[in-house]
């Protein structure tokens, strides 16, 4: 599916917070490790403080979106990383899920077995930008700091015991605790496309921003990061400001339309109303 024509409307800029509910623990992998360190530590940046990559909660989403629409089907799913790592991806010019998070360039092996390639081409740009969430470092109290070993996160003991000999493994995890708060900023850009088989260009409205509403409420009801099945990873998303900046607000002749939201639920019931 070729595409003949896009011309960007306008930007959608969500910005929000993210609260841990539960302990969350985003990993990192350590190339050395010192006697007394923690065997699963949080990502951090370059000043020590923990984050959410966009890239993990942007993964996330993607996931809880190809299970939302029923595209898990070996007929649409790639390996990422053969033979570890299998996505869905399709040239469907309205899929849902490639729409907003876009599609792999390249050849892609398909998982059904007979060993069949496909050559991806953009059949239209990545809709979502997801940035790296910073921690509101005023969410961590005195208080919380009391009962933490580190200025920004706890470590959790944790024991795997053998089945049959009730041997114990203990291991060390580093969370960030409950309560803590990121600030998080997404965009979602608004296309008109015209492909090869349209007779004009098609808006797309506020399609691809209410299916990341939709990612966000899904993300909500799972966990973020690791071992949420042990209770980890419970997020919400709160005090949620959706900004919409047209062509015109960026010539400077128009200004940007700003609604606040208490949350997802109030977002998706009153955007289509608002937007």
């Amino acid at each position: 599916m070729a595409v003949k024509e896009i011309r960007l409307l306008g930007k959608y800029i969500i910005e929000a917070e993210i609260e841990a509910q539960t302990g969350l623990h985003v990993g990192s992998s350590k190339d050395t490790m010192k006697i007394g360190d923690v065997d699963n530590p949080v990502i951090r940046d370059a000043k020590g403080i923990p984050y959410i990559p966009g890239s993990s909660l942007k993964g996330k989403m993607r996931t809880l979106m190809e299970f939302y629409h029923g595209k898990l089907k070996p007929e649409t799913m790639v390996f990422s990383k053969e033979p570890v790592i299998r996505i869905h991806m399709c040239d469907d010019k309205d899929c849902p899920v490639c729409g907003l998070f876009g599609r792999n360039h390249g050849k892609h092996k398909f998982v059904n077995g007979n060993g069949q390639t496909k050559e991806f081409y953009n059949v239209s740009p990545t809709r979502l930008i997801v940035r790296d969430a910073k921690l509101d470092e005023t969410s961590i109290t005195e208080e919380m700091r009391d009962n933490m070993g580190d200025d920004y996160t706890e470590v959790k003991f944790e024991n795997n015991l053998d089945r049959i000999t009730s041997e114990a493994n203990p291991r060390q995890t580093e969370r960030v605790p409950a309560g803590a708060k990121f600030n998080v900023s997404m965009v979602v850009n608004r296309y008109a496309i015209k492909y090869d088989d349209d007779s004009v260009a098609k808006d797309d409205g506020k399609t691809y921003l209410k299916e990341l509403l939709k990612a966000m409420q899904l993300l909500e009801d799972d966990y973020l990061g690791g071992q949420g099945s042990r209770g980890y990873g419970k997020v919400k998303f709160k005090n949620i400001k959706l900004i919409y900046k047209d062509i015109e607000a960026y010539e400077g002749t128009k200004e940007p339309k700003v609604v606040t939201y208490n949350d997802v639920v109030e977002a998706l019931g009153k955007v289509d109303k608002d937007f």
